[in-house]
C-alpha cells in the first residue's frame, strides 16, 4: 500500500504494519518516516534493532536467518536493510520473498534506499512487500508543498512568524530540506517564545539552497525564469561542471525536436513510449507551447556552438553562456539578451 510522506505519520498511528519499503531521494523526508517507524516500534515493544546494508560483500543468509531466529535480548525485533542500489538483485529477490511469505509478528521490518523506478516496484519481491506493508516514496518538495512543509516544520518546532517568513525560508532552504529542518531548529532556540520578523529570519540563515541538474531541466521546460537563474547560480557555485549541463540541454533539445516534429506531422504523442512519465508531461507540453520548429532550430544552432566552445575551453564565463541557452529554451528571443561570450 502506498502512502505518500505527508500522510505517513498518520497511517504509522493506526496500527504498525509488517513491512516498511521508504525510497527516495529526498534524505529528511525519508530519516523523518524513518524515524516514524523506529520511535513506534520501541513503543509497541521492539526493543532490539539490527542493521543490515546490502553492499557487495552483503550475505542474504544473514538477513534470512535474523528473520527467522528468535532474539536472545528480546521478543520482539526491529530490522533495517539498505539497499544503496534501490535493487537486491537475484539472490535478494528471491530471499525477500521467502521473508515476505514467512514473516512472523516478532519481527519488523524496514528496507530503505534511493528512488526507484516503475520497474522495481514491478518486481515480485517489491509486490509480495507491499501487499502486506507500507510503501512510501519521497521527493524533493517545490513551491506550495514547500511552503506548507515548512509552515508544518514551523508549528512543530513553536516558531511563530509571518506567511512572508515562511515563504523567505522555503527560498533559502529549496532543494535542501535537511537544512531547512536546521535552520527552523536554529531559529527555535534564537527566538524562543517570540515572534519573528523577516529581518530577523534574513539576519539568522545562510542560503541553503541546493539543485541538481534534472531539477534545472524540469523548471526550464516549465518556464520558471527567475527559478531557472536562481538554480543556475546555486550549481556554479557548487562547482557542477558545465560540461554536465550542455549534455543534459542537448538531450532535452533532441527529445523535444522530435516532440514538436510529431506535433506539426499531426500525430498524438506517447508520452511514455519517449520515457516521459506523467508528472513530466505538463512540463513538456508548456515547452512545446512555446516553442515553434523555427525556435528549436536557432536553439540548436546556439547549441552545437557552444558545445564546440566548451570543448576547445575557449568560454571565458561558461555559465553566462548556460543561462542564455537556457534562456532560448524559455523562448526568450536572442537578440533580448546580452552578448554571449
Amino acid at each position: 500500500m502506498q502512502v505518500y510522506p505527508n500522510q505517513f505519520n498518520q497511517e504509522i498511528s493506526r496500527s504498525l504494519k509488517p513491512v516498511y519499503l521508504l525510497f527516495g531521494d529526498e534524505p529528511q523526508q525519508k530519516f523523518e518516516m524513518i524515524e516514524a517507524v523506529r520511535n513506534s516500534a520501541r513503543q509497541q515493544g521492539f526493543t532490539e534493532r539490527t542493521v543490515f546494508v546490502a553492499d557487495k560483500e552483503f550475505s542474504w543468509s544473514a538477513l534470512l536467518e535474523a528473520t527467522q531466529t528468535l532474539s536472545l535480548f528480546s521478543s520482539q525485533q526491529l530490522i533495517e536493510l539498505e539497499l544503496p542500489t534501490g535493487k537486491p538483485g537475484t539472490e535478494g529477490s528471491k530471499v525477500l520473498q521467502t521473508i515476505a511469505a514467512t514473516l512472523g509478528t516478532d519481527i519488523l521490518l524496514i528496507i530503505h534506499g534511493p528512488r526507484i523506478a516503475k520497474d522495481v516496484q514491478k518486481a515480485k519481491w517489491f509486490k509480495v512487500l507491499d501487499e502486506i506493508g507500507v510503501f512510501s516514496l519521497s521527493y524533493a518538495l517545490e513551491g506550495k508543498q514547500l511552503y506548507s512543509w515548512v509552515q508544518q516544520q514551523l508549528q512543530l518546532a513553536n516558531v511563530s512568524t509571518t506567511p512572508a517568513c515562511v515563504k523567505l525560508i522555503a527560498d533559502f532552504c529549496e532543494g535542501n530540506m535537511l537544512a531547512a529542518k536546521q535552520e527552523i531548529q536554529k531559529l527555535s532556540l534564537l527566538f524562543d517564545q517570540q515572534h519573528i520578523t523577516e529581518d530577523q529570519v534574513e539576519a539568522a540563515m545562510v542560503d541553503q539552497s541546493r539543485y541538481n541538474v534534472f531539477q534545472l531541466i524540469d523548471v526550464m521546460l516549465g518556464g520558471e525564469q527567475q527559478r531557472c537563474i536562481k538554480m543556475l547560480y546555486r550549481l556554479e557555485s557548487e562547482g557542477i561542471e558545465p560540461n554536465i549541463i550542455i549534455w543534459a540541454l542537448l538531450r532535452e533539445w533532441q527529445l523535444l525536436w522530435k516532440l514538436r516534429r510529431m506535433l506539426d506531422e499531426g500525430e498524438a504523442i506517447q508520452w511514455q513510449r519517449h520515457g516521459i512519465w506523467r508528472n513530466k508531461q505538463a512540463l513538456y507540453q508548456a515547452a512545446l507551447n512555446r516553442l515553434s520548429k523555427n525556435t528549436l532550430t536557432v536553439i540548436r544552432d546556439q547549441l552545437r556552438d557552444a558545445d564546440i566552445a566548451f570543448k576547445q575551453q575557449t568560454v571565458v564565463r561558461p555559465y553566462i553562456k548556460i543561462c542564455h541557452l537556457c534562456m532560448l529554451f524559455l523562448a526568450i528571443p536572442l537578440q533580448t539578451l546580452p552578448f554571449m561570450d
